[in-house]
C-alpha cells in the first residue's frame, strides 16, 4: 500500500502534485495512505499523461484543504479520483463525500473570517520601519490564505501574524512563513518572543506557494489600521463548566428539533465574558459548521460590533434555541422561527449557560431571545434600545437581530437600520464598561 508523506499540514502544492501522480498511476483511494512530516522524502510513482478538473472542484478542494481534519487528504483525493474516472456526479449535491468537503470548506471560510475579525495588533519596529505584530489561535489552517489576502489588500503594510501552527511575516522583501508560538501569556511575552526570535525565524522562513489566499468577502473587516480595541492575546478560555455543558448539550434530545438538525450549536466565548449576546437559533451555515453566528447575519454582527467598539473576543455569544429549525424547499433548507414551546424547552440550556458564565449584561437580539429571557412576548421596535433590570440582578438590553438588517428592501433602508443597530451596540458597550468597573 503506497504511503505518501506531505511536508506539512498545509502542503497544498505537494498534495496536488502527489494526487495527480497517483491518479495517473491508477492508485485507488483505499490503497493510499497520507501522512504529514515524514523524516524521509516520499517518492511519487512514475506516471505519464495528464487530466483536467473543473475549476469549482479545485476551488472546493483548496478551501476544504484548510480544515483541521486528518481525513481531508484521503477524502479529497477520492473526489479527484472519481472525477477523473467520471463517477462523481456533475453537481455532487447528493454525494456524501461532496457534502463533507463542502462542510469543511464552510468551516474554514468562517474561521478565516473570524480570524480577521478577532485579530488585534501591537505596534513594533522592524528594521527601522513601523510594523504590526499579532497572535491568534485559529480553529483551522487559515493563516496562509489570510496572510496572502492581507498582503494583497495593502501592499505597503508590514505585519507578523503568529499562531501555534506557524508565523506569517510580511515586509518589503515579501511574504514568508515560519514556525509558530503556542499561547503567549500576554502582549509583553509575545513581543519579547518576537524580539528574541525574529532573526532566526526569518532566516528559516519560506514561501512555497502553498494554500491560495482567502476569499475577499465584502463584509470582511479592515486590516490592522483599525483601532486597537484590546490585548492581542485572548485573555480567557472557556471554563471547565462551560466545556462540560457544551459536551452534554451535543446529545440533547429534549425537543424534536434535534432530529432534522445536523448538530447542536452551543454558545462560545471566554469564561470571563461580562456580556452574553443571545440570538434566536442556529442558521443553515451554523448548523453545518457547528458554531454560532458564522453565516451572513453573524458576519454583519461582527462588522457592527467592530464599528461600535466591542471586542468580539471578550463576549459570549449563543442562541435561545440550539438546533436549526427549517423547512425543505427542494434541496434548500429555509429558516422557520422556533415556537414559544421550543424556546421554553431550550431555556434549560440558556439558563445553564447563564449560571456558568454569570454575565452582567444580556444582549437580546430579536424577539425570540427577548421571550427566552424575559418570559413574555416582546415588541422589539417599541422596546429596543434600553436596559431591563432582571429579577436576578442583571441587566438585559433588547435590540434587533442582525438578520433583520439583511431583510431590508433597499440600500437606503439597510443603511438606516444598520446605523440604528450600531447605535444600540454603542449603548451596549457603555453598559459593559459600567458593569466592569
Amino acid at each position: 500500500m503506497p504511503d505518501y508523506s506531505l511536508a506539512h499540514e498545509t502542503d497544498w502544492t505537494g498534495w496536488r502534485r502527489a494526487a495527480r501522480a497517483f491518479v495517473l498511476a491508477g492508485v485507488e483511494p483505499a490503497d493510499l495512505t497520507w501522512t504529514v512530516g515524514g523524516l524521509e522524502a516520499s517518492r511519487l510513482p512514475d506516471a505519464e499523461g495528464g487530466f483536467t478538473l473543473s475549476g469549482s472542484l479545485v476551488a472546493l478542494a483548496a478551501r476544504a484543504f484548510q480544515a483541521r481534519d486528518p481525513e481531508r487528504f484521503g477524502l479529497l483525493y477520492s473526489l479527484i479520483w472519481r472525477a477523473h474516472r467520471g463517477t462523481l456526479p456533475l453537481t455532487g449535491e447528493d454525494d456524501p463525500d461532496m457534502r463533507i468537503a463542502r462542510r469543511w470548506a464552510l468551516a474554514a471560510r468562517a474561521d478565516a473570517h473570524r480570524m480577521r475579525t478577532h485579530l488585534r495588533f501591537v505596534p513594533v519596529t522592524f528594521r527601522g520601519q513601523g510594523h504590526f505584530l499579532g497572535w491568534y489561535e485559529p480553529g483551522h489552517f487559515v493563516l496562509e490564505p489570510n496572510a496572502r489576502l492581507m498582503a494583497r489588500r495593502d501592499p505597503a503594510l508590514g505585519f507578523t501574524l503568529v499562531t501555534p501552527d506557524g508565523t506569517a511575516h510580511r515586509d518589503a522583501t515579501g511574504l514568508r512563513f515560519g514556525s509558530g508560538l503556542k499561547n503567549p501569556e500576554d502582549d509583553e511575552t509575545l513581543v519579547a518572543w518576537w524580539e528574541a526570535h525574529q532573526d532566526t525565524l526569518l532566516a528559516t522562513a519560506h514561501d512555497d506557494g502553498g494554500l491560495p489566499e482567502a476569499e475577499d468577502l465584502p463584509e470582511a473587516p479592515r486590516p490592522p489600521d483599525r483601532p486597537n480595541l484590546g490585548p492581542v492575546v485572548l485573555p480567557a478560555r472557556p471554563s471547565n463548566a462551560m466545556r462540560t455543558l457544551t459536551r452534554d448539550a451535543s446529545g440533547c434530545v429534549r425537543c424534536p428539533l434535534h432530529g432534522p438538525a445536523t448538530q447542536t450549536v452551543f454558545g462560545e466565548g471566554p469564561s470571563g465574558a461580562r456580556a452574553m449576546f443571545i440570538g434566536e437559533q442556529a442558521g443553515d451555515q451554523e448548523d453545518t459548521i457547528g458554531r454560532p453566528f458564522v453565516g451572513p447575519a453573524g458576519q454583519l454582527l461582527d462588522e457592527a460590533m467592530e464599528q461600535a467598539g466591542i471586542d468580539r473576543r471578550q463576549i459570549y455569544i449563543t442562541n435561545a434555541v440550539k438546533h436549526f429549525k427549517f423547512a425543505l424547499r427542494g434541496r434548500r433548507r429555509i429558516h422557520v422561527s422556533p415556537s414559544p414551546e421550543e424556546i421554553g424547552i431550550c431555556r434549560f440550556w440558556l439558563d445553564a449557560e447563564r449560571a456558568a458564565l454569570n454575565p452582567a449584561v444580556l444582549v437580546l437580539l430579536g424577539g425570540s431571545a427577548g421571550r427566552a429571557v424575559l418570559g413574555r412576548p416582546v415588541a422589539v421596535t417599541r422596546e429596543r434600545g434600553r436596559p431591563f433590570n432582571l429579577p436576578d440582578g442583571g441587566l438585559a438590553f433588547l435590540t434587533v437581530h442582525p438578520s433583520f438588517l439583511l431583510r431590508q428592501p433597499d440600500e437606503a433602508s439597510r443603511a438606516r437600520e444598520y446605523a440604528a443597530f450600531v447605535r444600540d451596540l454603542i449603548a451596549v458597550r457603555t453598559l459593559i464598561n459600567s458593569a466592569s468597573e
